[in-house]
């Protein structure tokens, strides 16, 4: 009997994406990738610190995303930090265009991850946040974290 596979086999991950931003709305696209781009990729060697994305004639690129040269690429290597063009349809790009014309959002990258086979990153259109906004979050989160303590040890005892 053949394995289910499992829908998010995620590769890299953007935690400080939702501690710096308010991420208002996601949108799934495609990555363009050379062959050992996909290879490094697979064996985990990606990061997503500090890549954003941004429109450029009509298309979406992604910049600074890190991807380790693959070991046995030799000379048919990538350049890990080049800019890779995003597939989204048309109508999503003129969406997206329309959101980041306000003052104060951007595209950041929250994860990427493989599904069926084809490499996908999941932008999100955000708005930063500032100092007091993330002290108030941190707040929020240890005040839940302390009810959710709270109450098991109430079940326990």
């Amino acid at each position: 009997m053949a394995k289910p596979k499992t829908d998010d086999n995620v590769i890299a991950q953007n935690k400080k994406a939702r501690h710096d931003y308010f991420v208002e709305e996601t949108f799934e696209a495609g990555m363009v990738l050379q062959g050992t781009e996909i290879k490094s990729m697979r064996a985990g060697r990606m990061q997503l610190k500090d890549s954003f994305a941004r429109i450029r004639n009509g298309e979406v690129y992604l910049h600074n995303a890190h991807i380790s040269e693959y070991e046995q690429g030799n000379r048919f290597n990538h350049e890990p930090t080049r800019a890779r063009k995003l597939l989204l349809k048309k109508k999503e790009i003129n969406q997206l265009i329309g959101q980041t014309q306000q003052q104060g959002y951007s595209l950041v990258p929250l994860k990427v991850y493989i599904k069926n086979g084809f490499a996908k990153v999941l932008l999100g259109v955000a708005k930063g946040k500032k100092n007091f906004d993330k002290r108030e979050t941190l707040k929020r989160q240890d005040a839940k974290r302390d009810v959710e303590r709270a109450l098991r040890e109430r079940m326990k005892g």
